[in-house]
């Protein structure tokens, strides 16, 4: 009897006393024969577009500008129409984001929002618990086998009705990020291929059964050749599975500024697979810190919360999206409402719900089809304001807002904000650090501060603005000057502060000195890190 042949991929790091529960109905053969081979096939290409990023960013740091492509003029001026969009995604008006834990699994599919981003990226932690639980996660979802009790509270949690749950959008880690758990030829996989094929091979025939099908947010691009491997992944991905052509579908998140200029080219790569565009905000800020970080004053950026949509050049990459996706036939998506509701202050709610409230207004005013929420108790208030707007329509895709006429300028005119740093942004900025990186180190990629749903995408414009604040020797509201030292000295007293907040015991429990000196490591040194979670993650625990 000949031994059974090697698998593919080797598992590695993982003790064999730690491994989540019912890893093999995730990792079996057939899996990861076809992680392999996505692998294989598309990781070196990968490898390639990621070279590109960082040739694209020294273009930036020479000319300190970016514009529309002319070599992609005939796509923007081209008379096409992405695929027709499925009876499950018509209606997007309100979508709700979290990870795919168990309970947030049940709460998210029965929370009335017609969308459930299942976040295996900004919101998730990549722990290796995280990862294969995730998955198992979203099949016991649609296998109606998930159940959940808080020890905590001894809540128990069920699933309501099928035609009462949410569609379900997952969203793969971005191209940057590796898994290390998962070795192919000598080398990790990358994390993206490893959440999308383990996802798309348990559950497309599955989903398609259902009535619905694979549907994906694809995070961080920055090109339109960026989407180009994405539509190849799927066509791949449909014809080892033996999955009908144009099965998939994939919003797209704009949240680079390099995609902002090439939302047309990214719609027309991926048009037998498009669904649609997101504005994500808080990305999108980080991304305008990272590229124009070393360009001079008047790409500085104020507090985070000062930089509202109604920022000039946040109002033309909004309404440059919704005019693109409908002119496209696509649904155009709005960005997030991170409000977290109090249970204790409802003076605080109150202020609160009126903001998102006037958000969600303006996003159905613009003619968005949909919009974000980070939290149940808000999707009745986004609900509303959508339904004011569309009725019983599921979209109003045909606005096509032929009034809108961005350029190029448009889309990076920070210096047209009338606010400047603060002694206050700049002590939110290392609190929202060090509480976030703590919360991620523990395996948490969602994390409640301050009442705001902070994910990674909020960290990393926290870490950035301090970066450059420093490089570009910002003089605060308080006469203060931006150094490395001030930076320290706030970082020492927030770090005190956690401290005398929540007690010894709970504090030596955590990781709050490892998470201080990580913020301080990406927001100091000499040479910017691309993202934060490259460090990070190499101080991941499991």
């Amino acid at each position: 009897m000949s031994a059974p042949a090697p698998s593919p991929l080797e598992i590695v790091g993982v003790d064999p006393g730690q491994r989540p529960a019912r890893q093999d109905e995730v990792l079996t053969g057939a899996a990861l024969e076809f992680v392999a081979a996505l692998h294989r096939k598309f990781a070196a290409r990968r490898d390639e577009l990621l070279a590109r990023r960082a040739e694209k960013r020294a273009e930036i740091a020479r000319t300190s500008t970016l514009d529309f492509l002319p070599e992609t003029a005939h796509v923007r001026e081209g008379d096409w129409q992405v695929a027709d969009c499925p009876p499950a995604l018509l209606d997007r008006r309100v979508e709700i984001t979290g990870p795919t834990d168990r309970k947030m699994t049940i709460n998210a599919l029965n929370s009335g929002a017609r969308v459930w981003l299942a976040d295996f990226e900004d919101a998730s932690a990549p722990t290796w618990e995280n990862v294969i639980g995730g998955q198992l996660n979203l099949t016991d979802a649609y296998e109606r086998r998930i159940d959940f009790t808080d020890d905590r509270t001894g809540k128990s949690y069920a699933l309501r009705p099928a035609e009462e749950l949410a569609t379900v959008v997952v969203r793969p880690r971005g191209w940057h990020l590796d898994e290390r758990h998962l070795v192919c030829d000598g080398r990790p996989v990358p994390g993206a291929l490893v959440d999308f094929g383990l996802y798309f091979f348990h559950n497309a025939q599955r989903l398609l059964d259902l009535g619905k099908g694979p549907y994906f947010y694809l995070p961080k691009t920055e090109s339109h050749l960026e989407a180009r491997l994405w539509n190849e992944v799927f066509v791949f991905a449909q014809d080892y599975c033996g999955i009908p052509q144009g099965t998939i579908r994939a919003t797209v998140l704009i949240e680079t500024i390099t995609a902002a200029y090439e939302m047309e080219e990214i719609l027309y790569e991926l048009r037998d697979h498009a669904a649609g565009l997101n504005a994500g905000r808080w990305d999108y800020l980080f991304s305008i810190v990272k590229n124009f970080r070393d360009a001079g004053s008047r790409f500085v950026l104020p507090d985070r919360n000062a930089v509202t949509m109604t920022a000039p050049f946040m109002r033309a990459y909004t309404e440059l999206l919704v005019r693109t996706c409908h002119k496209r036939g696509a649904h155009a998506i709005g960005g997030m409402a991170a409000f977290i509701p109090s249970r204790k202050d409802p003076k605080v709610n109150e202020v609160a719900f009126e903001k998102v409230r006037a958000d969600k207004d303006r996003e159905a005013g613009d003619g968005f089809d949909g919009s974000w929420v980070a939290h149940p108790d808000l999707v009745p208030v986004a609900k509303a304001s959508f339904d004011a707007v569309l009725g019983e329509r599921p979209h109003q895709k045909d606005r096509l807002r032929e009034d809108v006429d961005v350029k190029a300028a448009d889309l990076i005119a920070v210096d047209s904000l009338e606010a400047r740093p603060t002694s206050e942004g700049l002590r939110n900025a290392v609190q929202v650090g060090i509480r976030y990186i703590e919360a991620w180190l523990r395996g948490l990629g969602a994390v409640a501060i301050f009442n705001l749903m902070e994910d990674a995408a909020t960290a990393e414009i926290s870490r950035s603005q301090i970066w450059q604040w420093i490089n570009a020797e910002v003089v605060l509201d308080t006469g203060q000057k931006v150094t490395a030292e001030l930076a320290r000295q706030v970082a020492a007293e927030e770090l005190a502060a956690v401290r005398a907040e929540i007690g010894e015991d709970a504090f030596a429990a955590g990781r709050w000195q490892e998470a201080h000196d990580l913020l301080l490591r990406v927001a100091l040194d000499e040479q910017y890190e691309d993202f934060l979670t490259t460090p990070a993650y190499q101080m991941l625990r499991g």
